[in-house]
């Protein structure tokens, strides 16, 4: 199982001022890169792991079916308090989001927790770490939060042949809109497979340095690599080497066009 997630500050901005900071940092988001850049980054994030508990790290994992995705909301309006922002109709955007820009992925919400491979759980802020607990156990709750000290967290199980089975994403829904689409965005999408941070790729969200709260064309270009039908899970370095030239030219011209980009 691997493991990955984003520290970040406890501060609770309001939600607009959250939204003019999203806003701020899509109007600088850097759009061009070379090709070196984009590999570097593609295998240090897909082969690598922020927090290795067991197993290897250094192969392709992915989902190789259509992933479905369900919402645990346990951050809802209690009786005789203040109704609280919907997050679970903003996990639901966020994946339309994500489905719309990585080609050969299909992944879509659904109302069954049975029928889904991705199960987001909402919690309060104070509720993260006893929730980790019973997810996790105490003793790996504990290395969790020493070693990553999380307000989100994603984590995975994958078979032998390294295709993702069932994915785990726990978010704080109380911490303002900014903390939110940052944790989200990028849980979900580790949650996919590219499950390392890395703070040598300045470009892209899964880095502990960096927050940005939207689906950045960087990333944008791991997803899209990493979910290309010729990369296979279980590929390792060698073999990806030899392919991924070609492959990027044609997740170029994808992102190219999702993004109005010239």
């Amino acid at each position: 199982m691997g493991f990955a997630l984003t520290v970040l500050g406890s501060a609770q901005p309001q939600n607009r001022a959250d939204n003019r900071a999203i806003a701020a940092l899509r109007a600088k988001e850097r759009k061009s890169f070379t090709d070196a850049q984009i590999l570097d980054g593609f295998f240090k994030l897909a082969l690598g792991a922020e927090l290795r508990l067991a197993g290897q790290s250094d192969r392709i994992r992915k989902y190789d079916r259509p992933v479905r995705v369900y919402v645990d909301n346990r951050v809802e309006a209690r009786p005789g308090g203040s109704a609280r922002v919907d997050r679970a109709a903003q996990v639901a955007a966020v994946v339309a989001d994500i489905g719309s820009r990585v080609a050969h992925l299909d992944i879509a919400m659904t109302n069954a927790r049975d029928a889904a491979q991705v199960i987001v759980t909402l919690v309060r802020d104070r509720d993260l770490m006893p929730t980790l607990r019973k997810m996790y156990g105490a003793t790996r709750a504990k290395q969790i939060e020493r070693s990553l000290k999380p307000q989100c967290l994603s984590s995975f199980s994958k078979d032998d042949s390294y295709r993702i089975l069932r994915s785990d994403v726990v978010v704080v829904g109380d911490a303002g809109d900014f903390i939110f689409y940052d944790c989200i965005y990028e849980e979900l999408l580790q949650s996919l497979g590219p499950i390392n941070d890395d703070a040598s790729v300045p470009w892209t969200m899964f880095n502990d340095d960096v927050q940005k709260g939207f689906f950045d064309v960087y990333d944008q270009y791991i997803l899209n690599l990493l979910y290309d039908p010729r990369i296979k899970p279980g590929m390792t370095g060698p073999e990806l080497r030899a392919i991924l030239p070609e492959v990027l030219k044609t997740v170029r011209a994808h992102v190219a066009k999702t993004n109005g980009l010239k």
